[in-house]
């Protein structure tokens, strides 16, 4: 088997019928297996897959195992010389993974590799990435990401000057689409569960390059991204769920003094977010503003009581109520 495709639903009937008719009806060439990793999904998506595309391997977990064990699951089930990581709200364009393979085939040195993503109005999506790190968050929270331009001393969370167009190495790749060596990711033990929704895709490149092995991105080959399907349906739950990993992501990297630092720079950045978007809000109002108001003041609440250390240690999390939560 060339490629494993590995894709995690939950509650992704619409979306995922797409991306299931994208990469039947666009790779030719390349001998693959699709492997669906079910997160307890009740709107259909199981009896869907297996009466439409019945060649899909469905594994049932039975309940919301997020998306690192999810789709650790997928990868352990997998035969492939290659796996795929794939969003369910992706589109494969036409030939992608057919020629991804024959490239990663010619670039034998690297481990994992990327592909242009774009928005669905066709933009540009970024999708490959510098590894976070305080001194381009302290960057990126003041909005001094234009003197990138002048000096790499300034170099925040995007590559300066780059817009996805040429091939390039990259620290790190988004995980709605990652083609990775099938026996690289296996030795690797898939993703770190302890990174159950974000920065599990920068926390495993950062393991693939410390395995010795580049990562590629290449602008040839295209996906179409939806984006943050899953977040829209809980946006509060989601967006808390990317402070707890944060800090977990902070203190495997950079240690206590990390983790801690990494608050303080989170708390700049959302005062300051929230003084901009108030701002707009009282020259302009919309709904839209003001839900992003209103998620900033939960994270900064949160933000303000928690205790990084203690956090990652031994799970004290700050007790909130919040309107909507995602299943844990």
């Amino acid at each position: 088997m060339k490629v494993s495709i590995v894709i995690l639903c939950w509650n992704d009937k619409v979306v995922i019928a797409n991306c299931l008719r994208s990469i039947y009806a666009n790779t030719r060439s390349t001998e693959f297996e699709v492997i669906v990793s079910d997160n307890g999904s009740t709107d259909g998506s199981v009896k869907f897959i297996r009466e439409h595309y019945p060649l899909v391997r469905v594994i049932e977990n039975r309940e919301n195992l997020r998306f690192a064990k999810a789709n650790n699951i997928g990868i352990r089930a997998s035969r492939g010389e290659y796996i795929l990581i794939l969003n369910p709200d992706t589109i494969i364009h036409d030939g992608t993974l057919d020629k991804l393979i024959m490239f990663a085939d010619q670039n034998a040195e690297a481990g994992a590799f990327g592909c242009r993503v774009l928005n669905p109005d066709g933009t540009y999506q970024v999708s490959g990435r510098p590894f976070a790190s305080l001194r381009r968050e302290w960057i990126a929270a003041l909005y001094l990401r234009p003197l990138g331009h002048l000096s790499d001393q300034f170099s925040s969370d995007t590559y300066t000057g780059w817009n996805g167009e040429t091939r390039r190495t990259v620290d790190w790749l988004s995980g709605c689409f990652i083609l990775v060596r099938g026996e690289l990711l296996r030795r690797l033990g898939g993703f770190d569960e302890q990174f159950f929704y974000y920065y599990e895709d920068m926390d495993l490149c950062h393991r693939i390059w410390a395995a010795g092995y580049p990562i590629i991105y290449t602008p040839e080959m295209t996906i179409v991204h939806l984006g943050g399907q899953s977040t829209k349906r809980f946006p509060t739950a989601f967006a808390l769920d990317s402070q707890v990993t944060r800090y977990r992501y902070y203190y495997k990297y950079y240690g206590k003094r990390g983790a801690s630092g990494a608050r303080r720079v989170t708390l700049a950045s959302l005062f300051l977010r929230r003084l901009a978007y108030g701002l707009i809000q009282s020259i302009r109002p919309t709904e839209t503003l003001k839900s992003r108001l209103e998620l900033f003041r939960v994270l900064i609440k949160w933000n303000t009581r928690v205790n990084p250390v203690r956090l990652v240690e031994n799970g004290e999390e700050p007790e909130l109520e919040i309107k909507s939560a995602a299943p844990k």
